[in-house]
């Protein structure tokens, strides 16, 4: 007797033990409308701003940035311990420079690999397709994310809440950027708008072109891109005669250097009105040119410039 009883023991064991791993197999996928597709419980599916849709975890825990605005993006929302590693160049905030570096240029994609980030975050412009699709070979999403207008800085932070379960934290964010935007622009409502050319580069002349970020700044801070017209790249090179006929009120530099450079190369520019008036300033430049949480930081600056 105490045999049998013995094997039905172990048979309904084995039973039970089936019909358990069975339940636990039927929570892995899930069908999507009315259709038989099925797809992982654990993934997600969403959409970049280059219009790529991509399947992501659905609660992800190991992040990182190849771009120093997407970093300082990531850190103004998420936790700390989610973000596994920085660029070369991710300088801010300060708990930045505590992660491991990965090289991007080029992508050091062995290094990238170990950190076993789950989605990788960066910038249209930054990052070429040609790298994030070597990334995506190695299993890792790589979600961008692009900025022509302020409002599409506060829209990416909410995106990324959302992507990271942050929504409380990002929300709060952007609602007091924009109560601070809202405060510098009501400022400048009465004021005439000044015209400022913002250059990059002098050897040859490079400046923020009409579409780009930096003209929506200039705007929020009470004054307007000096150059008008429409060029193909972002940032068009100019000449000399080009920067004359524009004549400036207000020129920005990236550096006390380079506007002293700008005027030795070109002197004729000094019949400029921002020459003759003093209106030559420096701006910070990672408050110009990263699109980031910074971004009303940066506004305030060129404000108060143009105010002088």
């Amino acid at each position: 007797m105490p045999k049998p009883l013995s094997f039905f023991r172990s048979f309904f064991s084995k039973i039970l033990l089936l019909v358990f791993l069975a339940g636990c197999g039927g929570n892995s996928e899930k069908s999507i409308g009315n259709s038989n597709q099925k797809v992982e419980l654990s993934k997600i599916t969403v959409t970049d701003d280059l219009g790529r849709k991509l399947q992501v975890p659905e609660n992800p825990k190991r992040i990182m940035a190849l771009s120093a605005a997407m970093t300082e993006m990531l850190f103004a929302v998420v936790l700390d311990s989610m973000i596994v590693g920085r660029t070369q160049v991710c300088n801010y905030p300060e708990a930045a420079k505590k992660k491991t570096v990965i090289n991007s240029y080029p992508v050091d994609l062995e290094g990238l690999l170990a950190l076993k980030p789950e989605i990788v975050f960066t910038e249209d412009g930054i990052t070429p397709m040609e790298t994030a699709a070597k990334i995506e070979q190695l299993g890792i999403p790589v979600y961008f994310q692009r900025y022509d207008k302020v409002a599409d800085i506060f829209r990416g932070l909410n995106d990324i809440g959302k992507i990271m379960h942050r929504e409380v934290a990002a929300k709060k964010l952007t609602d007091s950027l924009q109560t601070e935007l809202n405060a510098i622009e009501n400022e400048v409502k009465t004021h005439e708008l000044k015209r400022a050319l913002v250059i990059i580069n002098t050897d040859p002349i490079y400046v923020y072109g009409r579409n780009t970020l930096m003209t929506d700044k200039l705007e929020k801070a009470g004054g307007e891109n000096a150059l008008k017209e429409v060029f193909p790249q972002q940032s068009p090179q100019l000449t000399r005669e080009y920067v004359l006929q524009l004549n400036p009120g207000f020129i920005f530099g990236i550096s006390k250097e380079q506007n002293e450079t700008l005027f030795r190369l070109y002197p004729e520019l000094q019949k400029v009105d921002a020459y003759k008036n003093k209106r030559i300033f420096v701006l910070n430049d990672d408050l110009a040119s990263r699109p980031s949480p910074r971004v009303v930081e940066s506004i305030r600056e060129i404000r108060n410039y143009l105010q002088k």
